[in-house]
């Protein structure tokens, strides 16, 4: 599948459709039928290219910066509770085909975004208006999702790409910022969490490499040029650096 860009033209989004697209668009009409506007509406495919409606806002990079203070940082995780909880209810035909997986969530699992991380947000100030791009959405445990977005926002790398490449002013206190999201999610507890963002961080190369095998664009390209070793360094550096993120004797 060769990547193709998505367009902006009107009041509508135009993004190349996938195997996954039938099911993804399936569960945002869900989310709308439950009152959780804040995902696009799913209009159709025309020319193998799906049709959502467009949520006005500043996403992609524009993101980054909006997770730095602890109100965006707050605001983020609160999001991803409210989603977990209105996707609860969705259950998936027994033939659902998602991107990276297939069949309805099973026991103690719901649809998780599978991408969630500042990007992927529709923001007005600090406030997130809009969740998109569900391409990589897959039955999985809610911590899946928790795992991956803590990985982007505590964040899990080393001081100078969080000052250079995320918008930091200062080293962040990854500690706290992991506290912050849990208790902003609805967590009892941080431990577990940075083991939970190091198995999530090593997934990434294995989800990369399994899109590469089907052909899909920018994975396969991704995987010539080496990136899943690069992946693999970032959870090396973060099981390497894990007293930076503890902030609990269990984790």
């Amino acid at each position: 599948m060769a990547h193709e860009r998505v367009a902006v033209i009107g009041d509508r989004v135009y993004r190349p459709a996938g195997w996954w697209t039938p099911t993804v668009h399936a569960l945002l009409r869900y989310l709308h039928d439950v009152g959780f506007t804040r995902v696009p509406r799913p209009l159709g495919v025309v020319d193998g290219r799906e049709v959502l409606d467009f949520i006005p806002g500043d996403s992609g990079s524009a993101g980054w910066r909006r997770v730095v203070p602890e109100a965006g940082l707050r605001a983020l995780a609160r999001l991803l509770r409210e989603y977990h909880q209105a996707v609860e209810g969705f259950v998936a035909p027994p033939d659902a085909c998602w991107a990276l997986a297939n069949g309805p969530a099973g026991a103690g699992e719901v649809i998780c975004h599978g991408d969630f991380g500042p990007w992927n947000i529709v923001w007005d100030g600090l406030v997130p208006v809009g969740l998109v791009d569900f391409d990589f959405a897959q039955p999985g445990e809610a911590l899946d999702d928790v795992a991956y977005a803590l990985g982007y926002v505590v964040p899990f790398c080393d001081d100078a790409q969080a000052m250079r490449w995320q918008g930091y002013d200062m080293p962040p206190d990854r500690a706290e910022r992991i506290a912050i999201f849990a208790d902003e999610y609805g967590l009892a507890t941080v431990d577990g969490l940075v083991e939970a963002v190091i198995r999530r961080q090593e997934m990434d190369g294995v989800y990369v490499r399994a899109l590469a095998e089907r052909g899909l664009e920018p994975q396969r390209t991704w995987v010539a040029q080496g990136f899943c070793e690069e992946l693999a360094a970032r959870a090396q550096w973060s099981r390497d650096n894990r007293a930076l993120f503890r902030s609990s004797p269990s984790d």
